[in-house]
């Protein structure tokens, strides 16, 4: 899959299949409309392309009208969105910048510069609750009256449910606020995880006791950014890393900003793996691209007085992790994603 900045590169395709969107979570009803788009331009013979924004423009107009409280908690990275639309297919995406030149530009101006112009767009589908320009002025009576003008296909895909429940990023946002991680599975299609680079931290870990880890220098933990300001979920997780040995490790995480030891405000997920593989030696996880998924939530994140009060609620942590995963374990298997033999 190619990712482009922008429609201005000589790498895009001359022609596509496009969908538009945010695609925060790429769920089971991205999945399925990007599944319907992967057959229309096998049809027509043309590459598929997904355009989306980074920042999220609900990102953009919350900073503009300084109320952050307006902003979503973002569920994936731009990373783990690109890993996704790839895993589903999509030959080519195009991100581009959300800011003020991008939300003043009118719904007629957008399907010109953009679609025409900049894509050379043959066939469109969107959602049924699309709208697109300045004040969300255009919907979709606006772009299929563009196609009929400009010579490209407009589809409509409608809601997409799993048992009675529409899917949706704002359900999925819902279901990890509550920690209710089975049904963000159901709705994702697959187990949700963060994945990112190891980076170094504060080494508080190898000043715990080591009653915490049950290893002997130490809570070790993988530390991994997230890059945005709302993380849709927060707290203590059991949790499975992939990509850090050959199989995939158990452990037990914290994603939130750590309210014990620093108030910079920065979101963090901080994992530690319960068995530690010995050939990686005390440093040889930096740099590394993991995966960790967060299968069941134990708790919020809270604030201890001091670090003999937080090292005794790691103890806890990690045995209450052990005890979910290891009766869990006969459950892990693949979630397998979602195809045209869905009912869309």
């Amino acid at each position: 899959m190619q990712v482009f900045r922008g429609f201005h590169h000589p790498g895009i395709a001359p022609a596509c299949a496009l969908t538009i969107g945010n695609f925060d979570g790429v769920h089971r009803g991205h999945q399925a409309m990007l599944a319907l788009l992967r057959s229309e331009a096998q049809h027509r013979g043309l590459p598929t392309c997904v355009l989306t924004f980074e920042p999220h423009p609900r990102d953009f107009f919350a900073a503009r009208l300084s109320k952050p409280e307006l902003a979503p908690a973002r569920i994936a990275t731009l990373r783990d969105k690109l890993q996704e639309l790839s895993r589903c297919g999509i030959d080519q995406v195009v991100v581009l910048r959300f800011d003020e030149a991008l939300a003043s530009l009118p719904a007629q101006d957008f399907i010109r510069r953009v679609l025409v112009d900049g894509l050379a767009t043959r066939y469109v589908l969107v959602g049924d609750d699309f709208r697109f320009g300045a004040k969300r002025q255009g919907d979709y009576a606006t772009l299929d009256a563009a196609g009929a003008r400009e010579g490209f296909d407009v589809a409509r895909m409608m809601s997409y449910e799993v048992h009675g429940l529409r899917v949706s990023s704002s359900a999925v946002r819902e279901a990890l606020g509550a920690g209710d991680m089975e049904t963000a599975t159901r709705l994702l299609g697959r187990p949700y995880s963060i994945s990112g680079h190891v980076v170094h931290g504060q080494k508080l870990g190898r000043s715990l006791n080591e009653s915490a880890a049950g290893a002997g220098d130490g809570f070790r933990t993988l530390n991994l950014r997230f890059p945005h300001g709302k993380s849709a979920a927060h707290g203590i997780y059991a949790v499975r890393v992939q990509g850090l040995a050959g199989t995939p490790l158990d452990g037990v995480a914290s994603l939130g900003v750590r309210p014990t030891v620093e108030q910079a405000g920065r979101i963090l997920l901080e994992v530690h793996c319960l068995d530690w593989p010995a050939e990686l030696g005390s440093d040889g996880a930096y740099g590394k691209l993991v995966r960790v998924e967060l299968l069941h939530k134990l708790r919020d994140e809270a604030r201890f007085e001091g670090l003999p009060a937080l090292t005794a609620a790691i103890a806890r942590d990690v045995a209450e992790a052990r005890a979910y995963l290891a009766a869990h374990a006969a459950s892990y298997v693949k979630v397998s994603r979602q195809t045209t033999r869905d009912r869309i």
